[in-house]
């Protein structure tokens, strides 16, 4: 692929070509801001008036599907419909989630109420698809989530988002890379570490090499860069084949299934079951993911509701039927860690159907690993649009209509990452960003409803403001009360529901809505994003310590980088387009003042 640059300027402006593989300074830092280390110096000494500026600016519609899209040269390839965007979200969900964590979180945190965990965590992904639905139909462009919260929400919020959804996506295929090679150990008859290189002085989180993820992981790559339709195609093919597996082992389970294994259900507690909650929402990521198709999607207003809901339903309704089986099948004890289900026919008898089980969750980890692929590539690209990362990002190929840059890049790093980390470090830390992501997708579709620049009154603004925060106070409250307390007590519940429900009943009876959705809108509102917000917290109080550590690292990481590059790489944009914007208004002022004196004249 090829990119023109413009040099000189007016009538005498010559045109070069580079091609977009290439790896110079300008590829990756074009900005005034980086032209001289001159330059760099002036633009740190500005950094807070910078920084300012940013937290408040917000995006618009027009500016995120218009001018954003022009910014990758060439335009991705509309292929899509609500079918493909239905089995792209049950191929990018059904996978290691229900295949491998199941089995972990049923025997050491939940027990049989695993299935409980997964219906909770069913409930708060299914309210998330709903505020991603409203917003991925009104703005239908490949930033999913960072755009919309770039609009509502300001370009601050959206970098620290955009850095959350990246470290989502590239930990999820290396977790699930990481889950493949476990379950193609099982179908060769052998143990996981037969494949892995392991390092006895290292570890044991991060010294058992898996080069099996990172060859799987190369093959997707060239599947996702290669076409999105194709990939659709491929997807669709490998997810019928994984539903008809799905339903054998329902089924099998079921005509096997000894009730007296569900005692005792709750072995753990409630506790248990929400702490096994908060980590299986990783079973639930990847729906977002579709979402970032609308860009390439025929109909958006119809195609994407139909597509997100009808996905997630045939998800739930899946994932809460496989864990009931597999705890009826054997007692929680005895399930086994790394191929559960696998493992759980040989228990009753049925050695043949493990490899019939693992052959089925091979299939659903590579769809989950394509769509993840495809979608990752997706956000990137966006979030590069705006210079938050590297413009190189951005490009767009113009005979495959893919985001190569994109793609190649982050399927790279999540190779690297499945190489050396344990699988149980992956699924916590993803947990983490999941929910914070959705939670701020639910204030931004809050603030969307009830916020207008020029129509909300600065009376009705502070309202808004101040019911937001209350809602997420009481629900950080509730859910550190849950953590310290250990489940039992009932004073914080007592002191805090009332508040969340006097804040969501406030925000609906007292500010006027001021937008309404032109296409399709979240029924029950302002209660439906405000119970999003409260389940998303709450699940990340149940998290471990550690995981909090490692997202603490990640986001001091992301904070450095946007204050040294993205703030700069992003203000420099803003402003060309603005100047470039403004000269354009007056140049058609002039063109509509000469076409004017013309008609007078005549």
């Amino acid at each position: 692929m090829e990119q023109r640059e413009e040099e000189g300027g007016g009538e005498g402006a010559t045109t070069r070509r580079r091609r977009a593989c290439t790896f110079q300074k300008n590829d990756f830092l074009p900005e005034k801001s980086f032209r001289s280390w001159a330059h760099y110096a002036r633009a740190l000494k500005d950094t807070p008036l910078r920084l300012r500026e940013r937290v408040v600016t917000r995006s618009s519609e027009h500016l995120e599907v218009g001018e954003m899209r022009a910014r990758s040269n060439h335009d991705m390839k509309r292929t899509l419909n609500w079918w493909d965007l239905m089995w792209f979200g049950v191929g990018s969900v059904i996978g290691a989630g229900i295949f491998v964590l199941s089995g972990m979180e049923a025997r050491t945190v939940a027990g049989p109420a695993v299935v409980l965990s997964y219906v909770v965590s069913g409930i708060s992904a299914m309210l998330s698809v709903f505020c991603y639905t409203e917003f991925a139909v009104e703005i239908p462009v490949a930033g999913g989530s960072f755009a919309y919260l770039r609009v509502e929400l300001g370009d601050f919020v959206a970098f620290i988002a955009a850095g959350n959804i990246l470290l989502e996506y590239i930990i999820s295929c290396a977790a699930v890379s990481r889950s493949w090679t476990s379950y193609f150990a099982t179908l060769c008859n052998k143990n996981p570490d037969d494949f892995r290189i392991v390092i006895h002085k290292m570890s044991p989180h991060y010294g058992h090499l898996d080069p099996i993820a990172v060859i799987i992981l190369a093959i997707i790559c060239i599947l996702a860069v290669y076409s999105t339709k194709g990939s659709s195609i491929f997807n669709y093919i490998a997810s019928l084949v994984h539903i008809v597996i799905l339903m054998f082992i329902i089924i099998v389970g079921f005509i096997h299934a000894k009730p007296q294994n569900y005692a005792p259900f709750a072995p753990f507690g409630a506790r248990g079951v929400f702490q096994a909650s908060a980590v299986l929402y990783f079973a639930y990521v990847g729906f977002d993911g579709v979402a970032t198709l609308a860009e390439e999607t025929k109909n958006p207003s119809r195609d994407i509701p139909i597509g997100l809901v009808g996905s997630m339903v045939i998800t739930t309704a899946a994932y809460c039927l496989l864990a009931a089986t597999l705890c009826l099948m054997q007692p929680y004890t005895s399930i086994d860690v790394n191929a559960p289900f696998s493992v759980a026919f040989s228990a009753i008898g049925w050695d043949w159907a493990k490899y019939i089980v693992a052959l089925g969750a091979l299939k659903g980890m590579t769809t989950v690993l394509l769509v993840t692929a495809v979608g990752q590539a997706r956000y990137l690209t966006h979030i590069a649009r705006t210079h938050m990362m590297p413009p190189w990002f951005a490009l767009v190929d113009e005979h495959t209509g893919t985001p190569v840059n994109a793609t190649i890049s982050l399927v790279f790093a999540s190779a690297v990452i499945a190489f050396f980390t344990d699988l149980e470090i992956l699924s916590n830390l993803l947990s983490i960003s999941t929910l914070l992501i959705f939670m701020f997708v639910a204030v931004a579709l809050l603030v969307r409803r009830y916020y207008s620049s020029g129509v909300t009154t600065k009376g009705n603004q502070i309202k808004l403001i101040v019911f937001i925060m209350l809602i997420i106070a009481s629900s950080c409250g509730i859910s550190c009360y849950w953590a310290v307390s250990g489940g039992s007590g009932w004073i914080g519940y007592a002191i805090l529901g009332p508040v969340w429900a006097f804040s969501t009943g406030g925000l609906w009876l007292l500010v006027p809505m001021a937008k309404q959705p032109s296409l399709w809108g979240v029924p029950l509102v302002p209660w439906l994003p405000s119970i999003s917000i409260f389940i998303n917290i709450f699940l990340l109080g149940s998290i471990d310590k550690d995981s909090f550590i490692r997202f603490g690292i990640w986001t001091v990481f992301l904070l450095v980088y946007y204050i040294l590059f993205g703030l700069h790489a992003s203000y420099d944009t803003a402003k060309e387009f603005e100047t470039q914007s403004s000269t354009e208004r007056e140049l058609n002022k002039l063109e509509d003042g000469v076409v004017s004196s013309t008609v007078v004249s005549s």
